[in-house]
This record gives C-alpha cells, structure tokens and sequence, in this order.
C-alpha cells in the first residue's frame, strides 16, 4: 500500500496533478443503459439482475498503467462501470450514493492472482510503467514475439506476457473481464462484457499511432455510432478447477459458459468533452467495493483492493484538492 501511494504522489508531482495509481489514462467517459433481460434462469437472477430491470450506467475507458504514456504503446485496457441506483445493502456504506461498480480488463485472469505474486511483480510493473516510451514498446514487440512461438509450439502463454504483448486494437471491440471472482446472489461468479452488433467489427481493428490515437479512434465512432455490449456471467460450478483465491487461474468456459445476463447500450455521444474528461477523471471514483452484499468482492486479490482503491482515490482527490462525486443519475455526469 505503501509503494502504491509513493508511486502515486511521485507521478502526481511530476505531472503537478494527481491520477490514479492504475488506470490513469481515459480514453473516454461514456452514458448509458443497462436492461437485463427477461427470461433469465433462476440461477442468473441474482442480486441487482432480476428480469427486466433497467439502469443508468457511466462507463470509464482507460488504459493500465498508473502513468500517462503515449498509445503507441501496448497496454491492457480497461472498463469501470458505475451502474446507478442499485437496491441492496451497502458494502461501503461511507462511499456513499446508491451504486453498483465493476472493474474489467480485456483478458480473462490477472498474472498476479494471489496477493503475495501481486508483492513480487509490483516492482516490475511499476519499473516497466516508469521506462521511456522507447523502451516500452521494444518490450511490448518482444512479448508479441515471444508470444507468437509459444502458441506455435502449442503452449499457452502466461498471464503476464499476455499483458505485455497486447495489440494496438479498438477497446471499443475488446471482451472485457472482472478476472477476480464476486458473490452472484447465492452464487459465485466472474462477469464479463462482450461487444455486440456494429462494435464487433471493431474487434482486432488497429488504431493510428499517436499520444491519443485510442481516444480519438473511440471518439470518432461513437461521435456518429451506438454501442451495444452483452454482460455475462460465469458461475462457478467447481472450487477446486475454478478457485476463487487465485485470480490467475482461468475459468473453464465449457465447464462453465459465459451466460448473458443483461444487455447495454451506449447511445452515439461526445464520450471525451473537456467538461466529460475532468468530470471523470478528477471527481468520479471506481471501486469493486462500491456496491451491494449481493456482488461482494471475493479472494484475496479482491480483499487487498478494498484499501488500495480506497487510498487511491483519497490521495487523488486530497492532491487535487477536488471532491469525490457519486453520481446519483446521468444528468450528474456533463455532456
């Protein structure tokens, strides 16, 4: 916790502004709906999921590292969804408001699953995230390499190369995933979000380079576009082949498919005004423990957040000297 903060208040001091500690850099902030569907199993009708209910829902689109970097570079890309209004008993109740957040990033399982692999790679994700530019993209194509001949010796590559070696693709067609596991009611489960409709297109399609070729490529669509998503949920059938105190074990999808639960929808937007980025990058605040009991964070990786999104958001807010805001319905949030 304590390297976390330090890493923070030196990249605030040398920006002579405050971000996250991860997941600094927006490429957008998007308003939206949630409707869950109709004829959902009674398994999957859980907690804030019950047929047919509907939600306003803020969506924050940014990329990994606890630094702003150039887009050129490869990097895991991430969504945090608010959705607003939930019922339910409160996991934080000092947050405050009424809401329900989940924390997603485009692969399914974290390289770190467990608190102590989370100690040991700290350093060198932090050493990586503080490398110039150059030498982070030598990285990234190395990765990719290395990627590439350990499918086609007909292994998997790990979880860290993975994150290494991620393409320059629009997130906006990238399947997103919580990684670590979350109460579902009276179930346990992983939840994902999948694009649908004209955003699959997107899928694996390259953006230009430049600083901030992503946010100008998810602008341009959504400037004349919907986007519609497909969130899921995997339940865990099996503790001992789907464990919940290792993040980094991947679930498996034939044992357990990934079930639509509830569909969103983004209408076409202006997903990054200058009143829109400050909004959500200096007063919003994301939290996996921001929530209802019903969709209680699970394992240890999920334990040790609680503090560290905690802390990341008071110092944030402290530097900047700006309140926190919960919003309470889309019109909070400017256009």
């Amino acid at each position: 916790m304590a390297q976390m903060r330090a890493t923070q208040a030196a990249n605030a001091e040398r920006h002579r502004h405050a971000h996250r500690d991860a997941h600094a850099k927006s490429h957008a902030i998007l308003k939206g709906r949630m409707t869950v569907h109709e004829d959902l199993a009674p398994e999957l009708s859980q907690g804030i999921f019950f047929p047919g209910a509907e939600y306003e829902v803020v969506a924050r689109l940014s990329s990994a590292p606890g630094d702003i970097h150039s887009d050129e570079i490869p990097a895991p890309r991430g969504i945090a969804l608010k959705v607003l209004g939930v019922p339910g008993d409160r996991l934080t109740p000092t947050i405050g408001g009424a809401n329900q957040d989940f924390l997603m990033v485009n692969f399914p399982v974290l390289a770190f699953g467990t608190v102590q692999k989370y100690k040991k790679m700290l350093a060198l994700l932090e050493k990586n995230a503080n490398a110039p530019d150059s030498f982070q993209k030598l990285v990234a194509a190395a990765a990719r390499g290395a990627e590439d001949v350990i499918e086609a010796l007909g292994g998997k590559p790990g979880a860290t190369l993975l994150g290494l070696a991620r393409d320059n693709a629009n997130m906006l067609g990238e399947t997103f995933h919580t990684q670590a596991a979350l109460r579902y009611g009276d179930h346990v489960a992983k939840l994902s979000i999948a694009p649908e409709g004209g955003v699959v297109d997107l899928t694996d399609a390259k953006v230009e380079s430049g600083f901030s070729a992503m946010r100008d490529a998810v602008g341009a669509y959504l400037a004349e576009n919907d986007a519609t998503y497909t969130l899921r949920a995997q339940l865990c059938t099996d503790l001992e082949q789907m464990p919940v105190e290792d993040a980094a074990v991947e679930w498996d999808a034939d044992a357990s498919p990934h079930r639509p639960v509830a569909s969103l929808h983004f209408p076409a937007q202006d997903a990054y005004s200058p009143a829109r980025q400050v909004h959500g990058d200096d007063h919003l605040a994301f939290n996996p423990w921001n929530g209802v009991a019903a969709h209680r964070p699970l394992g240890s990786i999920m334990r040790v957040r609680k503090a560290a999104y905690e802390s990341s958001s008071e110092q944030r807010h402290r530097l900047n000297n700006l309140p926190r805001q919960e919003p309470r319905a889309l019109t909070d949030v400017p256009d």
